[in-house]
């Protein structure tokens, strides 16, 4: 592995292996196939990159979408390495140019979508030389899959007509279902499969739950202000999610653009080249957004919906720190959202199989446990310990005796006959005055008013946790109405206690200033606010200084050459030259990300950059 170790440095800049990297690098030399399972960031395209470049031929990797294509060719030219994608938006011309270049040997990875392999099949690919094929995005294949594909089920022709090519499928998610039926589908011979860790330690976890719009708008405003300067996505269900969004954050100065499916191709091409170039910090989004790049930079990602499944969670929240920096998740979850994903559930092909990750993902939401080590079990990994770095671990619920409020809320569901909603109960128990209570006479009602000693959101985490525990049920079929539940009636009847968390303000909301300051001072605060575009300050220390610099070197080069400003270089080795601040091009050669190519096209500039920064002689160089 000598030869390989000294291509990793050379072209990507590196000089050791992340987990697993050698064994399927090993096993591709081996000319075996491999399913292998890694997290987004986790260095799934090292596995075939690296032994593409060592083998004689051209390496095929089958991916499904033109503009990550686009962006993994930018990436793999940028280093030095020959690559092309085939696709239907180049000109006949150029598709031409790289057919022949391919059969020349000239390119050593040749991007196709799965769309395009029927159609090259016979010509072109039968006249090349392959070294190996990849299947990115392999959940893809399987009908199990969260983003199933049916041009996908047509790749098992791949390994009937290369039979002795081997064939390396990989993806970030897949419970065993889908990797069973990954494995079917292509048809891969003997395969090994190989697991890597799913802890991404470097993201937060952070859950907001029954929060109304205005509210998720405060939180978002909130925490987009604790990230300055740092790009994010924002994932929506609803297209006009995005727009209303988006459309708010502007008014707080924060440059925000939508994305979405019904936006004309135009539209949607400048919206992901914004941010993709940094001159918009926020997308928000519909889920579809960010398979297709692989930006590196991406520092945090909020969930407006919860999603579906665990498998759609945890992948999209992968698009956040894949460099490996520290980056934070939020996701809202309300009981709407459940309704509705329920809704699609049950009307889906599949409804068992989706209802029950449905219902995983809703435990995920609700539960009081380690949030990592809940996602690590799902894809069946263990952990013995807490992250220590998800809203339960860092606040740990206080506990107290809430027999008495559990009693107030099934006294009022069976009171009403069990035929309220949630909404409904809390209006009965804070005694609310609106007409509908009037009119079906639930102000007669004993446990009328029972309850307006706590605001109505605070009843509404309380009767979440009641459903969590147990203590209460919504009855979908029947319009959504709250029953008691047998072990409820017990803690009704004082059988017995019912132990519930402190409600506490969500973090979003609460004072990051350590005085506070009047509402006159708050007031002007936000005039200011929306008066100023937010910008990324330095505190002053010389690290701070040196890193902004770096950025808006970086920046430049970027729009000079037309291309994504972390392709130039990564935070990752930005944030490694600020470490160790190098001054000659030998001690540039060590920053994590430098290979030779870089080296040789960005070092001078950026140690004079760095010698300027620390007001070193230029000479030393």
């Amino acid at each position: 592995m000598n030869g390989i170790v000294s291509l990793l440095k050379k072209f990507f800049g590196y000089t050791t292996f992340r987990p697993l990297q050698a064994e399927v690098i090993q096993r591709v030399l081996d000319k075996k196939d491999s399913l292998v399972l890694m997290p987004t960031g986790g260095g799934k395209s090292i596995c075939y990159q690296l032994p593409a470049i060592y083998l004689p031929g051209t390496a095929i990797v089958v991916s499904p979408l033109i503009a990550l294509m686009k962006d993994q060719v930018e990436g793999l030219i940028a280093n030095g390495i020959p690559a092309a994608a085939l696709n239907s938006m180049l000109p006949e011309e150029e598709r031409q140019r790289i057919r022949q270049h391919c059969m020349q040997g000239k390119i050593k990875l040749l991007y196709v979508s799965p769309e395009k392999i029927a159609s090259e099949l016979d010509w072109l690919l039968s006249r090349m030389e392959i070294s190996l094929i990849a299947i990115d995005e392999a959940h893809c294949v399987s009908h199990w899959g969260h983003d199933f594909r049916p041009e996908y089920t047509q790749l098992s022709i791949l390994k009937k007509r290369f039979p002795d090519v081997p064939m390396i499928a990989l993806t970030a998610t897949a419970d065993k279902v889908t990797r069973a039926d990954i494995l079917e589908q292509l048809q891969l011979k003997d395969p090994e499969i190989f697991i890597s860790s799913f802890g991404r330690p470097n993201l937060s976890l952070t859950v907001h739950r029954g929060l109304n719009k205005k509210d998720k708008i405060t939180a978002m405003v909130n925490f987009i202000r604790n990230h300055r300067g740092e790009s994010g996505i924002v994932y929506c269900m609803k297209r006009s999610d995005t727009e209303s969004i988006a459309e708010a954050f502007r008014g707080f100065n924060i440059k925000a653009i939508a994305y979405h499916a019904g936006l004309n191709p135009k539209d949607r091409e400048t919206a992901q080249n914004e941010f993709i170039n940094d001159r918009v910090d926020v997308v928000c989004a519909t889920v579809a957004f960010g398979m297709g790049i692989d930006k590196s930079n991406v520092r945090w990602v909020i969930h407006y919906n919860m999603p579906g499944s665990i498998e759609n969670y945890y992948q999209e929240i992968g698009r956040a720190g894949r460099d490996g920096l520290k980056s934070d998740t939020l996701l809202f979850y309300s009981l709407g959202d459940m309704i509705l994903l329920r809704r699609f559930a049950e009307e889906s092909g599949q409804n068992e199989v989706n209802l029950e990750k449905l219902n995983r993902m809703q435990r995920y939401c609700e539960t009081d446990v380690c949030r990592r080590r809940i996602l690590l079990n799902y894809f069946g990994e263990e952990s013995e310990k807490d992250c220590g770095n998800c809203d339960v671990c860092k606040n740990p619920p206080q506990r107290f005796d809430g027999s008495v409020l559990v009693q107030k809320a099934l006294s009022g569901i069976l009171r009403t006959n069990e035929k309220v909603g949630m909404h409904m109960l809390i209006e009965i128990l804070r005694g609310s005055g609106k007409a509908d209570i009037m009119k079906l006479g639930y102000h007669n009602l004993k446990t009328y008013g029972a309850g307006a000693d706590l605001p109505y959101k605070v009843w509404r985490e309380y009767l979440y946790q009641m459903l969590h525990l147990g203590y209460i049920e919504i009855d979908y079929a029947n319009d959504r109405t709250l029953k008691a539940t047998p072990l409820g009636k017990k803690v009704l009847f004082g059988e017995v206690t019912a132990q519930l968390a402190t409600y506490t303000e969500p973090e979003a909301f609460q004072k990051t200033e350590k005085k506070k300051r009047t509402k006159k001072e708050g007031e002007e605060k936000t005039r200011k606010a929306k008066a100023k575009p937010v910008r990324l300050i330095a505190s002053g220390t010389q690290d701070e200084i040196l890193m902004n610099a770096l950025r808006q070197l970086r920046k430049g080069i970027a729009e000079r050459e037309n291309m994504p400003a972390y392709i130039i270089f990564s935070d990752a080795s930005l944030a490694d030259m600020v470490e160790k601040k190098p001054l000659t091009l030998d001690e540039f050669r060590e920053v994590k990300g430098v290979g030779e190519a870089k080296l040789e096209k960005f070092g001078n500039v950026f140690i004079a950059l760095i010698q300027f920064t620390l007001k070193v002689p230029e000479n030393k160089n």
